[in-house]
């Protein structure tokens, strides 16, 4: 099985890109949008960590530039009716940490906004995601982008989000800033933390 490629882009579609190993073989690899906006241009080195699935008519690879995603993507695949053209849209939309925080939040309307995956479905994806998301998780500490990890943070985290949504903030709006605050005070409290993006917010629009 493939594992992972590394080369030089040949092209990149809507799907995912054809990569040019030095051994001259050229390999078709589907991947989310998330992974294709981030590659180079034409001719530029790439390497991709791949899920390579044997069917009966094709052997296709699936490629992502973190290890992170890939497991996520094999969890995603795993889950009964989710194939992998689901599970690309859904890390199209999503990178691996803001899908673990959907998944603890159980926020089945966010996730319903992916093409194809109805509130129904948005449901039955988060009970099997659930239980998987902290196996998921790098034992280290988090990275920047990601929600708290320890229960007590990632709580206060979930309660600011939800407070600034409730003030009619939107969620693309608020969450990096929430990132940004936690990482850098990790044990603020909800309400702290919520004055402090409103604060935020107004100097910014001002």
């Amino acid at each position: 099985m493939i594992g992972y490629l590394k080369g030089t882009v040949l092209s990149v579609s809507e799907k995912g890109l054809v990569l040019l190993t030095p051994g001259g073989v050229g390999y078709e690899v589907a991947a989310p949008t998330s992974v294709l906006a981030r590659l180079p241009g034409r001719s530029g080195e790439a390497a991709l960590h791949v899920h390579t699935q044997v069917g009966e008519k094709a052997i296709d690879l699936f490629g992502f530039l973190e290890s992170d995603d890939l497991d996520l993507f094999r969890t995603l695949i795993s889950i009964d009716k989710l194939g992998p053209k689901k599970a690309l849209a859904i890390l199209s939309m999503f990178d691996a940490g803001h899908l673990r925080e959907i998944a603890w939040r159980e926020d089945a309307d966010t996730l319903a906004t992916v093409p194809g995956i109805g509130p129904k479905s948005a449901k039955q994806i988060l009970w099997h995601l659930k239980d998987k998301v902290d196996k998921l998780a790098p034992p280290h500490a988090p990275a920047k982008g990601d929600a708290p990890r320890a229960e007590g943070g990632r709580g206060e985290y979930l309660d600011a989000l939800a407070g600034l949504k409730g003030l009619g903030y939107q969620e693309d709006e608020v969450r990096p800033m929430l990132l940004e605050i936690y990482d850098a005070e990790p044990d603020l409290d909800a309400a702290s933390a919520i004055r402090t993006a409103l604060r935020r917010i107004a100097a910014a629009r001002s």
